[in-house]
């Protein structure tokens, strides 16, 4: 099962390294992938795992910015995971793509675990509004995956020490906070993400480690425009934005 070629756009990323397919109609990758992407602490040579992978984009930020990754998807709509699969080809990248329920992985990654998983777990809960009319777009808002499922399930393929990166809402915060507390994982870290100084942050990036033991930490928002309000037409994004999203640039959290 595969989207036709009339149904797609074929997209710029990392300010045209990366040519990526997606549905016109349907969900698509804006920004949120990308600064998953970018904060995820990888090194040449490791494993990463995303769940959830859509049409690949996360991952082909991540190996654009690191070299020599083994880097692994689990999708649940087969359409999605073949878009996936063409991304990396037409890319340059070698990833392998599952199909898969992630509460029903393939043996395949049942048997071994990674340094690094990454996921963009959908926003909302499903009790809280209508299904969204199109399929695609409706599992990426909310799913049937409960969110705890998505942490406890990324908690057993970290190989010890290994690093969790998530991007959620951050209305879902105190529940994704309460899953990682429960599910072995340690260390955890908040870099909360706010449109403009002075406006309260919309996303969460979060960090946690498989054993970790250090002690919970909240960053200072990351900006993502200048100003404090929208005052004109075109690009408002802060440099360091700009560099993560245009430069591909890595995105480190405070020290």
């Amino acid at each position: 099962m595969s989207f036709p070629e009339n149904a797609l756009t074929h997209d710029r990323f990392l300010g045209g390294r990366l040519s990526v397919a997606q549905p016109a109609k349907g969900y698509r990758a804006g920004v949120d992938p990308v600064l998953l992407a970018a904060s995820v602490p990888a090194h040449p040579g490791q494993s990463v795992l995303e769940l959830g992978c859509g049409a690949g984009v996360a991952c082909l930020c991540l190996a654009a910015r690191v070299p020599g990754l083994e880097l692994s998807g689990v999708e649940v709509q087969a359409d999605y995971a073949e878009l996936a699969r063409r991304n990396a080809a037409r890319n340059g990248c070698a990833m392998a793509v599952h199909v898969a329920d992630l509460r029903a992985l393939p043996e395949a990654l049942r048997g071994r675990g990674f340094d690094h998983v990454m996921a963009n777990p959908p926003y909302f809960r499903r009790e809280t509004g209508p299904p969204a009319k199109e399929p695609g777009r409706d599992t990426a808002r909310a799913g049937a995956t409960a969110l705890t499922d998505w942490i406890g399930v990324a908690a057993k393929r970290l190989s010890p020490r290994g690093c969790l990166s998530v991007i959620q809402d951050m209305r879902r915060l105190p529940e994704l906070l309460t899953a990682i507390d429960t599910t072995g994982l340690g260390s955890a870290e908040v870099l909360p993400v706010s449109a403009r100084t002075g406006r309260a942050p919309h996303l969460a990036l979060v960090r946690a480690r498989k054993g970790g033991r250090a002690a919970f930490r909240l960053h200072f928002p990351l900006i993502m425009h200048k100003g404090s309000h929208h005052d004109r037409d075109g690009d408002s994004y802060t440099e360091q934005l700009s560099g993560i999203l245009r430069g591909g640039h890595g995105l480190d959290f405070p020290g």
